[in-house]
């Protein structure tokens, strides 16, 4: 290992700059085109890419799609068939897995009663304050394929609100 001639350390390693995290759900196999369904009815996801695995054949029962990538506001999922063989970084979906989606608007209960309707169950009732990851308010649901999604208005800053 080369050593810096200045004081013995060894140089640093070059500065890797991420510009983006995408997480990646995996489903049930054969249920991304449910999933990405599911999200858009929930949350208003456009969808924006699909990927085929090419090596599949339209005959076989396992899934034809590598990936499909929604937009929900301006962060990116990637929602993944998992299949017996695949490739896949994860063997089981819907292991530990929370995303909190942040909103400004004032109305948890509908965007809950929305993802309700459109599959998903209430884990708790709306909380609010202290109780509330956010110290706003917060609502919590799973939704059909094992993930926990957090629903949360942040708390007014002191400046926000009128005097």
């Amino acid at each position: 290992m080369a050593t810096d001639a200045t004081n013995g350390a060894a140089p640093a390693a070059p500065q890797v700059t991420f510009t983006a995290l995408k997480p990646q759900v995996f489903v049930e196999a054969s249920k991304v085109n449910d999933a990405v369904a599911f999200y858009k009815a929930a949350f208003g996801a456009e969808e924006v890419n699909r990927v085929s695995n090419p090596k599949r054949k339209a005959d076989q029962e396992l899934p034809l799609l590598l990936s499909a990538e929604i937009k929900l506001g301006s962060s990116t999922i990637l929602i993944s068939d998992l299949a017996d063989d695949s490739t896949a970084p994860v063997k089981a979906s819907g292991t530990g897995l929370v995303f909190c989606l942040e909103t400004e608007e004032e109305d948890i209960e509908a965007a809950v009663e929305k993802a309700v309707k459109a599959g998903a169950v209430a884990e708790s009732e709306v909380t609010e304050g202290d109780g509330a990851c956010c110290g706003g308010r917060v609502g919590k649901f799973k939704d059909p394929y094992g993930i926990v999604w957090l629903l949360c208005a942040p708390a007014k800053k002191c400046a926000d609100v009128e005097a």
